[in-house]
């Protein structure tokens, strides 16, 4: 399950505190910027090489672990 709190976090350690900017960074829209903050929406494949790209974090970290 998607993590938006590792996502967030790395946002934030970068100074960028609001998701419009995230989203702008990512080159993902307004409304799918505000999803990934809010946990409404997993992160695609595209979007997640941007994080990775843009913020240092790769998939298997924006994904919760639960224990099993």
């Amino acid at each position: 399950m998607y993590d938006r709190r590792t996502l967030i976090a790395a946002v934030r350690s970068l100074g960028d505190e609001h998701y419009e900017v995230m989203g702008a960074k990512l080159g993902v829209s307004r409304s799918t910027a505000w999803r990934l903050w809010n946990g409404r929406v997993e992160p695609s494949t595209r979007t997640a090489a941007a994080v990775l790209r843009v913020y240092g974090v790769d998939l298997p970290q924006l994904i919760e672990r639960t224990a099993a």
